[in-house]
Formats: C-alpha cells, sequence, structure tokens
C-alpha cells in the first residue's frame, strides 16, 4: 500500500427501469453496537473506501475499496430487517459508516432511503463531511442524523491530522446541515499532542456553538485499540508512542465544550 488515497470505488446506479435494490456498494463488514454509533442500539453499516489517512484511524482495513465485498442495498436491508423489532424496543436505528460512506454516495442515499422508508428505522450518517458535497438532498432527507467527525478548528492541524484533507469542505457541509434542519451530533477525537491545544479546542467549540441543529458534543477520548490492524497490514501506526488521553485533560476538554452551553458527553 503506498498510502495515497484511493480512486472513489466504483458503484452501481440503478440505471432507467432498473429496480433500485441493484444498487451495489463496497461494504467492509457490519455489525451491532449500543450508545457508540448514534442512540439506541445500532445495526451499523461500515463501508469500504476512504480518502482521508488520519493518523489516529482505528480502521485501516476499511482505506481501500477493495477491502471490501460487493452488496446490494436489497441484501443489507434484508440483514437490517432482521434486527428491526430489536432495535425499535431498544430505541436505536440504523447507522451507516465506514470508511467513509461519502465516498460510495448512491449506494449510502439508497440505503438509508430503504431503511428510513421501509423498515420505519431511525437512520444516521457518520462522516467526516469532507465529501460532504456528495450528499444531496435525497440522501439527507432519509437521514435523521448526522455524526460529523470535526477533527481540528485550524486548517493546518486538520492537515496534520488527516494527511490529505482540507477543513473547509467539513465546515461548510456543517452549515448547510444546520441551515436544512438536520440534526447533528459532532464527534472530536481527543489526541495527546496533536488535537488538545487549548486554542485548537476552542475554534472547534466556536464551529460548535454556530450550529443550531447540533445536540451534543462527543469528546473521544484517542486510544491505540487498532494498532494490531495495522501490524497485520504491514503498516507503520504513527502513534503508537501516544498515550491516551487522562481524566484531567478530558475534563478540561469537555469544559471548553460545555462553557459554550453545549451538551457533552
Amino acid at each position: 500500500m503506498n498510502g495515497r488515497p484511493p480512486a472513489p470505488p466504483q458503484v452501481t446506479a440503478a440505471a432507467p427501469g432498473r429496480a433500485a435494490e441493484a444498487v451495489t456498494g463496497a461494504v467492509h463488514s457490519w455489525d451491532t453496537s449500543v450508545g457508540v454509533d448514534g442512540p439506541g442500539t445500532r445495526f451499523v453499516v461500515f463501508l469500504a473506501g476512504c480518502p482521508l489517512r488520519c493518523r489516529y484511524c482505528h480502521s485501516p482495513d476499511t482505506w481501500y475499496g477493495r477491502s471490501g465485498r460487493r452488496r446490494t442495498v436489497d441484501e443489507m436491508v434484508t440483514l437490517a430487517g432482521r434486527y428491526r423489532r430489536f432495535i425499535q424496543v431498544a430505541g436505536g436505528g440504523v447507522t451507516v459508516s465506514g470508511g467513509e460512506p461519502l465516498l460510495q454516495p448512491a449506494f449510502t442515499r439508497e440505503l438509508l432511503r430503504r431503511c428510513h422508508v421501509d423498515l420505519g428505522l431511525h437512520t444516521a450518517l457518520d462522516t467526516s463531511g469532507f465529501l460532504g458535497v456528495r450528499a444531496d438532498d435525497t440522501l439527507l432527507d432519509a437521514t435523521d442524523l448526522v455524526l460529523l467527525d470535526v477533527k481540528a478548528g485550524n486548517p493546518q492541524t486538520y492537515r496534520r491530522v488527516t494527511g490529505t484533507g482540507r477543513l473547509a469542505p467539513t465546515l461548510r457541509f456543517a452549515q448547510r446541515l444546520a441551515d436544512r434542519g438536520t440534526p447533528m451530533w459532532i464527534r472530536y477525537v481527543l489526541v495527546p499532542g496533536l488535537t488538545d491545544a487549548v486554542d485548537e479546542v476552542e475554534r472547534v467549540a466556536d464551529i460548535a456553538a454556530g450550529l443550531a441543529t447540533l445536540q451534543r458534543v462527543e469528546v473521544l477520548p484517542f486510544h491505540r485499540l487498532g494498532a494490531h490492524k495495522y501490524a497485520e497490514l504491514g503498516l507503520t501506526f504513527p502513534l503508537a508512542d501516544t498515550e491516551p488521553p487522562d481524566a484531567d485533560l478530558l475534563a478540561r476538554v469537555r469544559g471548553q465544550f460545555a462553557a459554550r452551553g453545549l451538551t457533552v458527553t
């Protein structure tokens, strides 16, 4: 692997007269989670392929579209449907994550729409927002909640964190969500020595405070649980020597968000 951003996976869109469920995408895996990928118990679909190379990424196995298996929307909706009753009782839903789901907008759009309309389940989109321009109104109309990963508040820090990305597309996407009334949670990964500077957090807190539909901020402490995946792939984990944030640092950062009147977890 050369570390360069991959070309977008080839996604088969429904041709005129072709059933929408024939739309296919590169699916890395799926699982159920509680309280991690949105409210309640979730059926989470992880798509393969991501344009960013975040230094703290715990899923390098999702970077390339080729790491996924071609699945139809119909297959994934059938799988989600098996958990439907359990999910509804637990106040959960379906989350499309990655990788980066907006690298495959046609598949993501149809999967969210089917889960929202056909199954009647709460839907969430977990995205960096870097490719937010690819999320059209039809996709967002089928999305009850966006989990938006705001990786930094300073463009230079954002570049350090992601390797290839720019902050501006995420900010534009966040404002678009707010303007159209789409609920969102902001997720901020706290990495000592990388995203923990007081002024960096203040910038992100300022961004969050200006978003009318923001429901909460999740400060996610950095961890090294995915380090073994780098070893298995023959890659070097960039933050192998970085310790997770301690309780005092977490309290300080959460306090910076709370000082803006934001709900913080």
